[in-house]
């Protein structure tokens, strides 16, 4: 029997429940708890809409995907596109009082490429290095053009957080974090919540009604909206396509939606550590094999009602970036049965696939299970809580990963750092030295055609190799209190609390 968690306990801290919804507390249900609070160290979605409400970024995106100023209000690239100027917001203070400035940018791009344990290093390895020009003028100058760069400024690399705190605490930042945005860090108890306080002094305070946010993972997806219905919470990110239905039939809920940039499918441990010699990891043929396998429109209808789409490579069939050479493969048993017998498993063989102990992940590979089964494939599910997964797919240990990617605007950012021999995120530790050449090099020029013409080429080999087994593209669905005006749904999922109230 399924039980709510005691959001309202969780959540008013050290208030009342009455005076916190007087003090517009906003309480909104995540799908898992994220992982560490750095955007160095950061992986996860869920992290990701947390740092959008603790943390700004040099620049932001619009609805419609265009690049806006956020801490920065105006740049320029010099003429061979291989330096960008930003000039910088003034009066803007982090959270403990240090001023944004060119010298915390500085920092912050060279914690990016230097800290051990940062993930942007990928995302930052075209940039030789900053020069600050003046107090609220920074360039940033790169060994060649990178086309990404701009965007991934909108990103966790963009994200400025106090070089005061950050020098204090090294690689525990995350313990305390101290950026610029329009909440600050209060409280976190894993597991249970992340609780931020409106931050006074933000410089775009009046865009901002709530005083407080409180994040609380909820992994079932019945129990997240039942907290939604029993207004414990105000607002559901991804809610379940097979709760839809039921949440547009309550009066007391709004549905958002829109198409999502990212992508789900299952990454294999091609070289990640002793588990990355396994059958799966050293023969391709078997990957192709579960990939031919797997009815992606069938595990759309069947888990998503039709909502979703179904995928073969990072962007979506309605991206200029889509390779329509490579569509999503119709399924085909008897080919996935002959290309294991080719790799010497005539009788067929067991994979086990990590997945997250959410409920629609769980669903989605209980059907890849069965599908997988009719080729000779016997798929073994393991279950693990989202970060606890990530960290063993970081380590090595694993065989395969149900996991995805939410999805940035530039598609270099969705693809170089999963599958070039460095990436930040090859936790498949896969590695062709022409795919790096080719994903390097669409970096390294601005003229669309080109780089759309790199992309299809990596497509190409990455088809074959299938480092990544892709499923589906989401679309982003999240339901509401009637109480909660002025949200706007974004193509990255990003929660932007601009604008945002609860009642009058």
């Amino acid at each position: 029997m399924k039980t709510f968690r005691n959001v309202a306990a969780a959540s008013c801290l050290a208030l009342t429940c009455a005076t916190a919804a007087q003090a517009q507390e906003l309480r909104i249900g995540l799908q898992s708890d994220a992982d560490v609070l750095d955007p160095d160290q950061s992986r996860t979605f869920v992290g990701e809409i947390v740092f959008t409400s603790l943390c700004d970024k040099l620049v932001d995106i619009t609805p419609d995907l265009e690049l806006v100023p956020q801490l920065a209000t105006d740049w320029s690239w010099n003429e061979d596109a291989t330096a960008l100027t930003f000039t910088l917001r003034e009066g803007v203070t982090f959270h403990d009082g240090t001023p944004f400035d060119a010298e915390a940018v500085a920092y912050n791009i060279e914690r990016s490429m230097t800290l051990d344990e940062s993930r942007r290093k990928s995302d930052l390895a075209s940039v030789a290095g900053t020069e600050v020009l003046g107090p609220h003028e920074v360039r940033i100058d790169l060994k060649q053009p990178d086309a990404a760069l701009l965007t991934e400024m909108a990103n966790r690399p963009g994200m400025m957080i106090s070089p005061t705190a950050a020098r204090k605490a090294g690689a525990d930042f995350g313990l305390d974090p101290v950026c610029s945005g329009p909440f600050r860090f209060a409280d976190r108890v894993a597991q249970d919540r992340i609780a931020l306080e409106r931050y006074e002094e933000y410089w775009n305070a009046d865009a901002i009604h709530l005083d407080s946010v409180v994040f609380l993972p909820i992994p079932d997806t019945t129990v997240r909206l039942a907290n939604l219905q029993s207004g414990d919470i105000q607002l559901l990110e991804r809610l379940a396509a097979t709760d839809l239905a039921q949440a547009e039939d309550d009066p007391g809920i709004e549905i958002a939606r829109t198409t999502s940039l990212g992508y789900q499918g299952v990454t294999f441990n091609i070289g990640n550590g002793p588990r990355g010699d396994n059958p799966w990891g050293n023969d391709k043929r078997l990957r192709q094999a579960l990939s031919l396998a797997v009815d992606r429109e069938i595990l759309n209808q069947v888990v998503f009602e039709g909502a979703f789409t179904p995928a073969n490579q990072p962007p979506a069939p309605d991206s200029p970036w889509f390779d329509a050479d490579h569509p999503a493969p119709a399924r085909d048993v008897e080919r996935a049965r002959a290309l294991l017998a080719e790799a010497g498993y005539p009788d067929g063989l067991t994979l086990e696939v990590q997945v997250p102990n959410t409920t629609e992940p769980m669903q989605l590979m209980q059907v890849v299970q069965a599908m997988a089964s009719e080729a000779g494939i016997d798929i073994q599910i393991t279950a693990k809580e989202f970060a606890t997964l990530l960290q063993d797919q970081t380590a090595g240990d694993f065989t395969a990963s149900q996991v995805g990617w939410s999805g940035y605007v530039d598609p270099s950012a969705n693809l170089h750092q999963f599958v070039t021999t460095d990436g930040g995120i090859n936790d498949a530790r896969y590695g062709n030295p022409e795919i790096d050449r080719l994903l390097d090099a669409a970096r390294a020029t601005t003229v669309t055609e080109e780089r759309k013409a790199l992309y299809d080429a990596a497509r190409d080999i990455l088809v074959d190799e299938a480092p990544l087994v892709y499923l589906y593209h989401p679309t982003w669905l999240w339901a509401m209190r009637e109480e909660l005006s002025g949200f706007t749904p974004y193509p990255d999922g990003r929660i932007r609390l601009e604008g945002v109230r609860l009642g009058d």
